[in-house]
């Protein structure tokens, strides 16, 4: 019994030794990373893929042997090359056994890799290269292949009608990638897309992407884009398209002014359709029956020859096409004629011009009768002579003849006849002294025969000597209308004219009177005092 029992305490000694060793050489390999690989390798399928090993520092390590194993995404881990120095390669029953081997060949510790030819969808994985080592234990080190698969990508459109519903009008697919791809849209379409993945062989992936929306007339032919972006590819794919809705035509009518009248010709109305498929039939039709005589009507266009009352209606013009029937319609009011645009300017050139002749005329009538009224109130009983006088004093005394102003030799209502008489001759141009009570004297001023080559002024009658200075003064306060004899109410003008001057009487000219501020005329060359 004590036998046994020392062989069964030297036993749990070693036992407890060997648990130490496992868990000091699982520590240490947990502490370090000494075995090098690469963290992932792409692949495609039918190709041979490298998974390269090495062990980076050796020193104070005895290494013993390597295994590779490999870990499915979904499954467990199974051993797929062995080496031992002292032994040949192994090749344990795995998915790769026939594919795999050590390169290179023969394989040695220090760098343990191996190739997998052929490789296919289902090699994708995880792949650990494992090294026991002497003291340290098991180091590893984990790469992951990653099988790529390009897949077959498409985009079309989907035809459909418009309509209230939501419905699929462009699908995008990728199918058979490895990894899934990634599919999005571009659109000015008001709608959404929804995506469906499919599992397929060799652990590929289908993805198919549908665009919907609630289709209309205004979304035909809008531009819309599938992009699919893949691992495989260097850039995204894109594919352009442009949605397809069927509608019933959709008509408008032109050519219609709001200007016919009667007499024009040669006018247009154009029926305008715009319908998916295109329309087939084009109608024109009047409201008020049967078409008028002066109407054709050539495929979408109605042409009225000239217009007449008759053409006063509505036209309709009807569009069809597989989907439906469209159409519209136009009311035609015919007018009066109008005068020709062309004319326009003329005519309006015509009666602008005739009313400023009109304002002329008017304007030169208006001054004539005007001069002539005046005139009218300038002349005395005698108007219309030649000869003009004016006989000084206006029935004032004077101071220079000690006369008064008594009925005289022709006097007027007790006027002093014994002034001067200054008499213009229109016909000779030049002003001279009339007679005087009968008796031709001529009146010196400043020492000249007044009437040779002279024209006495007011200054210089008054300075003569038959004015004296109080004759003057009374001159100067007499009232204005006193002064200048109005017609209406001041003393009568005598106008006196020698005898052998009658046959100058109608030669006067009226330009010779001059309208004065309170309404009066006066002579121009006549002096007043």
């Amino acid at each position: 019994m004590e036998g046994h029992v020392r062989r069964f305490g030297f036993g749990c000694g070693r036992m407890v030794a060997l648990l130490s060793l496992v868990v000091f050489a699982f520590a240490h390999g947990a502490s370090g990373q000494k075995v090098k690989v690469e963290a992932e390798v792409l692949s495609y399928p039918g190709q041979t893929v490298n998974l390269r090993c090495a062990f980076t520092d050796a020193t104070g390590v005895q290494l013993t042997m390597v295994t590779w194993i490999y870990e499915p995404k979904d499954g467990e881990r199974i051993n797929i090359a062995v080496f031992h120095p002292n032994f040949d390669p192994n090749y344990p029953e795995s998915p790769m056994k026939g594919r795999v081997s050590f390169s290179p060949s023969p394989p040695n510790l220090a760098s343990p890799s191996i190739q997998i030819q052929d490789v296919r969808m289902t090699d994708e994985g995880k792949y650990i290269c494992e090294y026991a080592t002497y003291p340290s234990g098991n180091e590893q080190g984990i790469t992951y292949l990653v099988m790529l698969a390009k897949p077959q990508n498409a985009a079309s459109t989907v035809t459909v009608e418009a309509g209230t519903k939501n419905v699929v009008v462009a699908r995008c697919e990728s199918l058979n990638g490895r990894p899934a791809a990634k599919i999005s849209w571009v659109t000015t379409a008001n709608g959404n897309a929804t995506s469906v993945s499919k599992s397929g062989a060799d652990n590929t992936v289908s993805i198919t992407s549908e665009y919907k929306l609630i289709p209309t007339a205004a979304d035909n032919g809008k531009d819309i884009s599938c992009v699919v972006d893949h691992r495989t590819q260097t850039k995204p794919e894109s594919f352009p398209m442009k949605l397809a809705v069927q509608f019933r035509p959709q008509v408008t009518i032109t050519g219609y002014d709001n200007n016919w009248y009667v007499g024009r010709t040669n006018v247009i109305l154009t029926c305008n359709a715009n319908g998916n498929p295109m329309p087939t039939t084009v109608l024109w039709r009047a409201m008020s029956g049967e078409m008028p005589d002066t109407v054709q009507v050539q495929d979408n266009q109605l042409k009225v020859l000239k217009v007449d009352d008759a053409v006063n209606t509505t036209f309709v013009c009807e569009v069809k096409n597989r989907i439906g029937l469209g159409k519209d319609q136009v009311t035609v009011f015919v007018r009066e004629p109008v005068v020709d645009p062309s004319n326009a300017g003329v005519v309006a050139g015509a009666v602008i011009g005739s009313l400023l002749a009109l304002l002329l005329v008017a304007a030169l009538i208006a001054v004539l009768v005007t001069r002539s009224r005046r005139q009218q109130q300038g002349y005395r009983a005698n108007g219309g002579s030649d000869m003009k006088t004016r006989i000084f004093g206006g029935g004032k005394k004077s101071s220079k003849n000690g006369t008064n102003g008594g009925a005289g030799t022709g006097g007027v209502g007790g006027a002093n006849n014994n002034g001067p008489i200054y008499v213009y001759n229109e016909s000779t141009g030049h002003q001279g002294v009339g007679e005087k009570n009968n008796h031709h004297q001529p009146l010196t001023i400043g020492g000249r025969p007044e009437g040779v080559g002279t024209t006495p002024t007011a200054q210089d009658i008054l300075l003569s000597n038959d004015l004296d200075d109080a004759e003057r003064r009374k001159f100067d306060e007499l009232e204005e209308d006193e002064r200048y004899d109005h017609f209406g109410g001041g003393a009568p003008i005598l106008q006196l004219r020698p005898h052998d001057q009658d046959h100058i009487i109608g030669d006067y000219l009226d330009d010779d009177m001059e309208s004065q501020r309170d309404g009066s005329v006066i002579s121009r060359t006549a002096v007043y005092v």
